[in-house]
């Protein structure tokens, strides 16, 4: 007895992989775009604190006693 065929895209050629969804896929780009973003925001922060840290540091090592960070007035 033949068996039935699995149901498919009419449009389809036989041979071809089948079509892949673009809406999961657009939404792991998306969703690593912002974890990206989320690093890459985390990491710029980082820098900064760091940089600020050793310069304090840098100040005090050198025996300096007024290391506050003076504002520039606007």
């Amino acid at each position: 007895m033949p068996q039935p065929e699995s149901k498919s895209d009419p449009t389809a050629k036989p041979g071809a992989p089948p079509k892949a969804q673009s809406g999961g896929s657009r939404r792991g780009a998306i969703a690593g775009l912002i974890i990206a973003a989320v690093i890459l925001g985390i990491g710029l922060w980082l820098a900064r604190n760091l940089t600020a840290a050793s310069k304090m540091q840098d100040c005090l090592m050198s025996g300096r006693s007024n290391c506050n960070v003076i504002e520039p007035a606007r």
